[in-house]
């Protein structure tokens, strides 16, 4: 008995150790799969965030050259002087004569076969309710109940403080939203989680409610309904986002303009006010800051409580045109000293001062050093002298175009003196932020953590900074905080902690970037201000998917958009294959096909790592970069019979064309006019000195003008750029410019 019990204890211990291996290799292969997915994840992100951000650079890019452009054309006439107004250079918030007339909504009448859902005001919580459930059917609000809606937030906003302050004893908790970005599923999903806005439950929406997403103007309207019903209950915060510069970029304005299509240009005229008069931050319980992008070293809640925000128009851009006119010489003396060594005047070939063309990218870096460089879009001013003779050399090239093309000489003693337009000026225009307080608000809005110490521009964006663990620290210090609360960047997860659990960021938009990206979430604050953090998706077909499944999906669409970014430039970066294949044979190493991608995308990437999902044939460890190029275009000219050379180059310039074409369109009306046209031609022949009459202008346009109705449209104006590239790559490039 005692040897046969024995004996079924070795094989019962010999079996338990099998168990044990079996169960160490399968957590071992476990922990490495689940490693090999996080580590494609983290890529995929890279890739998505890359490629956004450098979007983002691209308009800051498109801002500086046409603002420089404007800063330096005269106008003739009042026709060109009112083109300029504008155009979004010249920001200036709307008149109240011009507000009475966009919220003039009483003359717009609705239709009895109307079916979408009606207002009445006072709102009452069943007339919201009512539209969050006619959104979510897919209905579509009348533009005269859009109109009023927002003559009623405009009303309700400006009677609000910069900072609201909002205290949990009167509400059982305070639900804080991060970004939605047209995203209406989101916020749907988020009231049906968490439950409708009433006295009992408090929220704060945190910015960024619009572009990119397609109900942009649902979301507005749920979240405006919302306001006006609790007023003491509902916040809104500015974002980014909420600035009719960008939106020209990402979406919005073409979301109006195709839904309201009569009484677009309307609403957009109204929505640049309200979005002016958004509250700039929430402060809980004296505690908790809540803004949508984060702080500086400079930032200053007592400075940012008493500006006048409506003057902030746009973060993209400080200076309007007639005040870079009477502040350049005075700014131009301040930086005569740094200024010895740069290149000639603007107008020059050689010249390195303009902004370089959104279409044709600058071929040199501009290093930005110091805290200044966190404004978005600065321009470089030339000492007084230079200024002097740069706009005078302007002034006497459009004298001569002009006398050319049979207009009238315009002689000095018509001109008022500068004294003059400068008290006609000021008499005219409303006052201007000033420089702090512009930084101010632009930092707040832009802003992303690091967790470096110190505070630095952020290039990445474009605007506003990087803010290190000893900013935040101190900003709590002074103003006697806990931690904050932002919003601006889309996390995995929905949610982020960093700075030590002092600042907080919340995105809540799911699937972001591609359906099973990142979660969307929300946070809850008690009265003890301890942060609840609610995660979810709102797409219902990422619960049926297995997260190998998800991942596999994101990283197709990631790849997808990079292989359209090396598309688009691929002849730069067949340019820098052959600085590395110096012998001509054809073949480079991949350590020299990642540096060269680098060197022309400028993403961060992690190229090496992604080389297997996008180079799949090696010769001896080489690459043949040109067929490599020739298989990367082969997807897009099946789709398009256009020689690859034009397809990359509208690729490329795509998302650059058509805001362009509605900033030339600046009514909004969905084509360009002859007199659009003509005033923006001046406007880059006064830059590239062009000798160009009026009438070669209108024959010009009505080439453009494919189908003849006096108009042209955006497809008529990308048709046109591809042909003027076609006939580019058939000539001698220096013919081109």
């Amino acid at each position: 008995m005692g040897s046969g019990t024995s004996t079924q204890h070795h094989f019962a211990f010999q079996n338990a150790e099998k168990a044990f291996r079996a169960a160490a290799l399968i957590q071992r292969w476990y922990r490495r799969y689940v490693a090999r997915l996080e580590m494609r994840r983290r890529c995929t992100w890279s890739i998505f965030q890359s490629i956004e951000y450098a979007g983002q650079q691209d308009q800051v890019k498109l801002h500086n050259f046409f603002s420089y452009l404007v800063d330096h054309f005269t106008p003739s006439s009042h026709n060109e002087r009112d083109f300029l107004n504008r155009m979004f250079t010249e920001e200036q918030p709307p008149q109240a004569s011009e507000m009475q007339n966009s919220g003039d909504y009483e003359s717009i009448e609705v239709p009895d076969s109307y079916t979408g859902p009606r207002l009445a005001f006072p709102l009452l919580p069943d007339h919201a309710t009512a539209l969050v459930e006619a959104f979510r059917r897919k209905q579509r609000l009348h533009a005269r109940y859009v109109l009023n809606l927002l003559h009623e937030a405009r009303k309700h906003l400006v009677q609000l403080p910069n900072i609201n302050r909002v205290s949990t004893c009167y509400s059982e908790e305070i639900t804080v939203c991060g970004d939605l970005h047209g995203q209406l599923d989101d916020l749907i999903f988020i009231f049906y989680k968490n439950g409708l806005p009433s006295p009992e439950r408090a929220y704060v929406f945190n910015g960024d409610f619009v572009d990119r997403g397609k109900d942009s103007v649902e979301i507005l309207m749920v979240l405006f309904a919302f306001m006006l019903v609790y007023p003491k209950e509902f916040h809104l915060n500015r974002g980014n986002h909420e600035d009719h510069i960008v939106n020209l970029r990402y979406g919005f304005t073409k979301e109006v303009m195709h839904k309201y299509k009569i009484h677009g240009k309307k609403i957009l005229k109204l929505l640049q006010d309200v979005f002016c008069w958004l509250p700039l931050a929430t402060l809980v319980d004296e505690k908790v800051l809540i803004l949508h992008g984060g702080v500086s070293d400079r930032t200053d809640l007592e400075l940012l409580a008493k500006l006048d925000r409506h003057k902030i128009v746009s973060t993209m851009r400080y200076k309007t045109r007639k005040e870079n006119k009477k502040q350049a010489e005075e700014k131009g003396n301040a930086n005569q000293t740094g200024s010895a060594g740069r290149p000639s005047p603007w107008f020059l070939p050689q010249s390195r001062s303009l902004p370089s063309s959104p279409l044709r990218p600058s071929t040199h870096k501009t290093h930005r050093a110091g805290r200044s460089s966190s404004v978005p879009c600065g321009v470089p001013l030339d000492p007084k002298e230079l200024s002097r003779r740069v706009r005078h050399s302007v002034d006497l090239e459009l004298e001569r175009c002009r006398q050319q093309a049979g207009f009238p000489a315009i002689k000095e003693k018509e001109e008022p003196s500068s004294s003059e337009s400068e008290v006609d000026s000021d008499a005219e225009e409303p006052p201007q932020p000033t420089p702090e307080e512009w930084r101010q608000v632009v930092d707040i809005l832009w802003s992303d953590p690091m967790a470096q110490e110190g505070c630095r521009a952020n290039t990445v964006r474009g605007g506003g900074c990087y803010f290190g663990p000893n900013v935040t620290e101190q900003l709590l210090q002074k103003y006697n905080l806990q931690f904050l609360i932002r919003s601006h960047e889309c996390k995995p997860e929905g949610y982020e902690f960093c700075h030590s659990r002092k600042v907080l960021t919340i995105f809540s938009a799911s699937n972001y970037y591609e359906v099973g990206s990142n979660r969307g979430a929300y946070v809850k604050l008690g009265p003890d201000l301890t942060p609840h953090i609610m995660q979810f998706q709102a797409n219902k077909a990422t619960h049926t998917l297995t997260m190998r499944q998800r991942i596999s999906r994101v990283e197709e669409s990631a790849l997808r958009a990079l292989r359209e970014k090396l598309f688009a430039h691929s002849s730069d970066i067949l340019v820098e294959f052959k600085k590395h294949d110096k012998d001509e044979t054809g073949l480079i190493t991949l350590s020299d096909w990642a540096a060269a991608v680098e060197s022309v995308l400028h993403l961060g990437l992690p190229w090496r790592m992604l080389r297997p999902q996008l180079v799949s044939s090696l010769t001896d460890n080489k690459l043949a970069y040109k067929s490599w190029l020739e298989n990367l275009a082969k997807e897009k000219l099946s789709q398009q019979n256009i020689q690859s050379s034009l397809l990359e180059t509208l690729y490329r310039n795509r998302s650059n064309l058509e805001t362009i074409f509605r900033i030339i369109d600046s009514d909004h009306s969905g084509s360009i006019s002859l007199d659009e046209f003509r005033h923006t031609w001046k406007l880059f022949s006064s830059h590239m000195n062009i000798d160009i009459t009026d009438d070669c202008i209108c024959d010009l346009a009505r080439s453009i003008d494919f189908n003849k109705d006096g108009h042209i449209d955006i497809n008529e104006f990308l048709e046109a750029f591809r042909l003027v590239e076609q006939s580019c790559s058939g000539a001698d490039v220096s013919d081109c410019p």
